[in-house]
């Protein structure tokens, strides 16, 4: 096993529970082979632990364990077995989910979700690209998947150097599948859905939205209507708005799918289209926002705020008196405190003031590890226009 020294910043960092460390922090240039397992040591020589080394990324080191450590398939197993162990104590009226979570599963740069009786997965540092025949094997062990397929298409990869790819990697993949959630049916394209194939971080703020919509909803950023379908049996009209027209044309089977007469799919801009509602001066008891990240970086923050401010804003400009407003964030460098920030703004500029009802995050079957704050990244609010 080759050795990296790394200096006291980083091992200060380590010692937090944080699983990285950056190039900058390393005591010199390492000659080891990419996406090698190696020995990670203060330039003193005192042993920290195992780790993957990248040779590309600003991120040197992911680690592994905290002490010396075969990474073989035993390890890995014991790894992925531990997360598999989680998921079936908190996933309920599903059958799909999140299996690893990388970092959050001690297992960095690795990435499976599951669809029903086939397996997603992501391998996005050099180290676990490595391992990806080893652990399709091994999650063809553990839980018998019809199919195994890559989402490797991530920009992730191309900063470690590695291609962007997707594919079968086992069994066979033929057309879209239909999976459940929370007692509804959706359709699932594997190969060609965003992320792994579906919003499952979102799964149980999805049910929890019952218990708060009534009347008109509106669904906006709908993708496959999960908000919209769920809102379905509680509200009088679901109202689902994408951009896309792939998104729409699933919803509307989505909808299909589940016999859901009471919604409405529409192709069309959410911003320009909440504009066009407020000067009609149409209005909903229940809206639901769940844009797609503003920012993917630290330096747009500000123009990330100024997105979800008039988002908010246009939203709560339709809202009836006393109505729901579910508004979400999934860009993790806007913090809640941020968004609610944003929300509190957008409430001052239409004079409507609004009442924090919950505070809701990923779904449990995506654990946020603490002392790693990248693992957490979505944001969820329950909120009440006061008139």
């Amino acid at each position: 096993m080759h050795t990296v020294m790394v200096n006291r910043r980083a091992a200060a960092r380590l010692e937090r529970g944080h699983p990285w460390v950056f190039r900058s922090d390393l005591e010199g240039v390492p000659d080891v082979p990419p996406g090698s397992v190696v020995r990670v040591q203060l330039a003193r020589g005192k042993p920290i632990g195992t780790a993957h080394y990248s040779s590309t990324s600003q991120i040197a080191l992911r680690m592994l364990a905290e002490r010396d450590a075969v990474i073989d398939e035993g390890f890995l197993r014991e790894r992925l077995s531990a997360a598999i162990a989680l998921r079936q104590r908190v996933v309920r009226d599903s059958d799909s989910y999140r299996v690893v979570y990388g970092e959050a599963d001690f297992l960095p740069g690795l990435v499976v979700d599951r669809y029903g009786d086939s397996l997603a997965i992501q391998t996005l540092s050099q180290g676990m690209d490595s391992l990806q025949p080893l652990i399709v094997n091994l999650l063809g062990e553990l839980l018998h998947p019809r199919a195994v397929v890559e989402k490797n298409e991530v920009q992730t990869r191309a900063l470690e150097g590695l291609p962007l790819r997707s594919g079968v990697l086992a069994g066979a993949v033929e057309g879209p599948i239909i999976i459940s959630l929370n007692g509804l049916r959706f359709e699932v394209d594997l190969l060609g859905g965003q992320k792994t194939g579906f919003f499952l971080d979102q799964r149980e703020n999805y049910a929890a939205v019952r218990r708060f919509g009534r009347g008109r909803a509106l669904d906006c950023f709908t993708y496959g209507g999960g908000f919209a379908l769920h809102l379905a049996s509680v509200c009088e009209s679901v109202e689902a708005i994408d951009s896309s027209a792939t998104a729409v044309a699933r919803a509307r089977r989505n909808a299909e799918e589940n016999g859901l007469g009471n919604v409405s799919v529409k192709e069309a801009d959410v911003f320009q289209l909440l504009a066009s509602y407020q000067a009609a001066r149409r209005s909903f008891e229940t809206i639901v926002l769940d844009p797609p990240a503003f920012t993917k970086s630290r330096s747009r923050k500000e123009d990330a705020g100024r997105g979800y401010r008039e988002i908010n804003r246009r939203a709560l400009s339709l809202l009836t008196p006393r109505g729901i407003l579910v508004s979400c964030s999934c860009s993790h460098h806007v913090s809640g405190a941020e968004l609610l920030a944003a929300i509190q703004e957008a409430s001052l500029d239409v004079r409507r003031p609004v009442r924090l009802l919950e505070t809701r995050s990923q779904a449990a079957c995506h654990p946020i590890r603490v002392g790693v704050p990248e693992t957490e990244y979505l944001k969820c609010f329950v909120l009440e226009a006061a008139w």
